[in-house]
């Protein structure tokens, strides 16, 4: 008998290959067939209409903090993932000294706009070592499978001192002995990979720049080497991709013997840079090397708002004078027009308030039913001067739409074009996979993590300004592509013998909803949530997690360690 048959669906199964109808038999934990299946079940789903696809894999999360003390992992949970990484970039939380602590939470709160006061209070530091910090990971059950990247900025920290923190600092043979030995027993002891940062956007939260912006090669052939002794873990990198650092990169890959992924957008500043890194990442695959670059599949974009960390007014002094009252009372001290007209009138002439002049001229009212493809008569800018008043009143006006909860959405990355053309270049690509959502980081600045319910229901089904994309390509992009990419081998494909991560999911209606501020972190802290419409069922390891669009109390997510085999029955014909 089968523990449960989804019967009668439109499978996508993950590897590319076309819709079918057919149903899926699950025996536990694992996929047994797919097709058309007999015999009894203890639980039947009537799929009919719907789509059945794995579940979605997302490689590039920091949940590193809210995983010791969120089961759930939302927002990411609400929209179908069933599989996480996180540990990316180069910041986290072990290896840590007693004492240093504020030191991890500062770099965190900086880089990945989390607050510090969220961090002190919800992070209990239980451990010291990495392999530690897994065991407390492992401790927890959840609604899915987690998995840890050990971060070169931390690990830095923790053999260097203080002087890790200084990225100009270089570090002793001994001190990269050190590192390579830890990175090593982190590897052996189940991460899946090393990440780094070295972008210029990534600072600490007291102003200094990440840890490994600068380290040179010596330093990154010590981390290459604790990979290749290990014979396990990816590299996973943001950087600037300035000139030289795709040879430097691609030594790492070729040194260690192991996977290389790296963040690849279009910024505005050089926005044909990104046709040179993916043409770079091309040829490495060509000559043998395993490089992917993680792209996005909408813009990336600062969401701004009464309650949101930013808003053009953040820096101006009658903001200041309001900023620390609660929501209610901020509201109703902008409903004094003196205040409204100081806001508007008396701006400051700081860098803060100049580039907000020309971030009016990108953003857009977030209204229902959101474009994220907004085009240039769309804009605060022009919708001001087509009415012949000034773009700054008119954005505090939008702003307080909504008893004060209106949002503009200003696309600063990936959107220099005014439209998502490139972006579907870096979807069709080979070389490419999902991976710039960011779940459980700049958490009252960006809302990007339900990047898999857009990638499926924009490009599959609404894209109008351009052609979209198959709908069998963008799921295989979102889960065999992304699982396969950090060896988790066993997941992202409808297939027996494999994982049963399992969405069932109502095609007409799935959309992303209308991002919201709630104040649900530890100390009270706030966070942009984006909820999903259209999940009919979310199964995680063979166990329903949500139906209908709640969660079910099932918990059956554990900690991954390392990479994970092909079934057996599979491994012949792969």
């Amino acid at each position: 008998m089968h523990d449960l048959l989804i019967r009668g669906g439109t499978v996508v199964d993950g590897t590319g290959a076309k819709a079918r109808t057919a149903d899926v038999a699950v025996q536990g934990d694992i996929v047994t067939a797919v097709g058309s299946v007999d015999g009894p079940a203890r639980r039947t789903i009537d799929a009919d209409g719907a789509l059945v696809l794995p579940g979605w894999v997302d490689i590039h999360t920091h949940y590193d903090g809210q995983a010791t003390w969120d089961a759930e992992l939302t927002p990411s949970s609400l929209h179908g993932v069933t599989t996480t990484v996180f540990g990316n970039c180069g910041v986290g939380f072990a290896p840590v000294r007693p004492g240093s602590e504020p030191y991890l939470i500062n770099l965190m709160e900086g880089v990945e706009d989390i607050p510090g006061t969220v961090l002190s209070e919800g992070v209990d530091f239980r451990w010291e070592s990495f392999p530690e910090y897994m065991d407390i990971l492992a401790e927890t059950p959840r609604t899915m499978d987690v998995a840890a990247q050990i971060p070169h900025g931390v690990l830095r920290f923790y053999v260097m001192g203080e002087r890790g923190a200084d990225h100009e600092a270089a570090p002793t043979e001994d001190e990269i002995s050190q590192m390579q030995d830890l990175a090593e027993a982190a590897l052996r002891a189940g991460a899946v990979g090393i990440s780094t940062s070295r972008t210029t956007k990534h600072r600490a939260a007291d102003g200094r720049m990440t840890p490994g912006l600068s380290a040179g090669r010596a330093e990154l052939s010590g981390l290459a080497e604790a990979m290749r002794r290990a014979g396990a873990g990816v590299f996973q990198c943001n950087t600037d991709f300035g000139p030289g650092e795709y040879v430097v990169l691609e030594e790492v890959a070729r040194r260690s013997g192991r996977p290389l992924s790296v963040l690849l957008l279009q910024i505005d500043r050089e926005p044909e840079l990104w046709r040179e890194t993916l043409g770079a990442i091309e040829r490495s695959n060509q000559a043998g090397l395993q490089v992917r670059g993680q792209v996005g599949c909408r813009p990336i974009g600062v969401m701004m708002g009464l309650e949101t960390s930013m808003n053009p007014f953040k820096t101006h002094p009658a903001w200041e004078s309001i900023a620390g009252l609660s929501p209610r009372d901020r509201i109703a001290a902008l409903q004094v027009p003196d205040l409204q007209r100081r806001l508007v009138e008396e701006r400051p002439t700081d860098p803060y308030t100049k580039f907000m002049d020309y971030g009016l001229t990108r953003s857009s009212e977030f209204t229902p039913g959101f474009d994220y493809e907004p085009v240039p008569n769309e804009t605060v800018h022009a919708r001001a001067a087509a009415a012949n008043r000034s773009a700054w009143g008119l954005a505090l006006e939008l702003m307080l739409k909504s008893d004060g909860k209106g949002l503009l959405f200003f696309p600063f990355e990936n959107y220099a074009d005014g439209n998502l053309t490139v972006i579907r270049t870096l979807l069709k690509s080979p070389h490419t996979v999902c991976g710039l959502g960011d779940g459980g980081a700049h958490v009252a600045t960006l809302c990007d993590a339900g990047y898999p319910t857009f990638l499926l229901s924009y490009w599959a089904r609404d894209r109008v300004k351009g052609p979209g994309l198959p709908l069998e390509h963008l799921v295989h992009k979102q889960t065999l592509a992304t699982a396969s990419s950090y060896g988790l081998h066993d997941r992202g494909q409808l297939r027996p013998g494999f994982r049963a991560d399992i969405n069932v999911i109502d095609f007409d209606s799935l959309k992303v909803t209308r991002p919201e501020i709630v104040y649900d972190l530890p100390a009270g802290g706030k966070r942009l949530l984006q909820g999903a419409e259209g999940y009919l069922h979310t199964i995680a390891s063979g166990v329903e997690v949500r139906s209908m669009g709640e969660f079910t109390g099932a918990r059956p997510g554990r900690l991954l360690r390392g990479a994970t085999a092909l079934p057996a029955e599979t491994q012949t014909a792969a």
